[in-house]
């Protein structure tokens, strides 16, 4: 996989409209559902693609280093070796001398070459950690994009099941009887109200029927009294 199909995959990802999906999608929830699983094996497959360029980066970084230290070792040789020279043509050993100033120039040599190896590696370093901060930024919001998938897939899912039990509910209403449950209690209330009054009008006539053997006793005992005073006026 080429840096440039990474970071055209990563930013195509990145960018997808959630929304504008959603509505598009005959059963949205199946649709994220696959979205996730989508982006989920597109993030490891990215990571792996986005490691390898770091680590190829991280070779160069350290390739261009050791020439930047070699650059630097060869230096230190020649100068060592030019000192070496000086010292011997001072001490008259003219042949000794030219020795190490031809050392010194193979080393001068050497260094020159590093740094140029150094020099020309260094715009591909800077243009690889170019690629790579964009990738790292690319893998970031391709998973705050997974995050965001995954939210709108538990809010979806809890919404239907809350729009099931509505019309579960509704349903299970429907199958009711239409006729007010209230209705049944005031006709068993009617029935014991005429029982009762059933009762008081028993209660009543009972009543009734005493009040009347007492008024007949009553009598009796009126008339018992005026034959009692009739007989004393004929004994008089």
């Amino acid at each position: 996989m080429t840096k440039q199909t990474i970071l055209g995959r990563v930013a195509q990802l990145a960018k997808a409209n959630i929304n504008a999906l959603l509505d598009e999608a005959e059963d949205p929830q199946k649709m994220l559902d696959q979205l996730i699983r989508d982006y989920t094996d597109n993030i490891r497959e990215a990571e792996q693609a986005v490691a390898t360029t770091i680590g190829n980066l991280r070779l160069m970084e350290q390739d261009h280093q050791e020439d930047v230290d070699a650059a630097k070792e060869w230096g230190e040789k020649a100068l060592a070796a030019s000192r070496k020279a000086d010292e011997l043509r001072g001490a008259g050993q003219s042949a000794d001398a030219d020795k190490f100033d031809n050392l010194a120039k193979v080393a001068l040599g050497r260094q020159l070459q590093s740094e140029k190896e150094a020099k020309t590696a260094e715009p591909t370093i800077a243009s690889q950690t170019e690629v790579v901060d964009k990738l790292k930024s690319g893998l970031d919001q391709m998973k705050t994009k997974l995050t965001e998938l995954q939210a709108k897939r538990d809010e979806l899912v809890a919404r239907a099941k809350s729009a099931q039990a509505q019309n579960r509910m509704m349903d299970a209403a429907k199958n009711i009887n239409v006729l007010d449950p209230t209705s049944e209690l005031s006709r068993f209330e009617d029935k014991v109200r005429r029982e009762e009054a059933k009762a008081m009008g028993k209660q009543e006539l009972a009543a009734s029927s005493l009040d009347a053997q007492f008024e007949q006793l009553d009598s009796l005992g009126d008339s018992a009294e005026i034959d009692a005073r009739l007989a004393a006026l004929k004994a008089a």
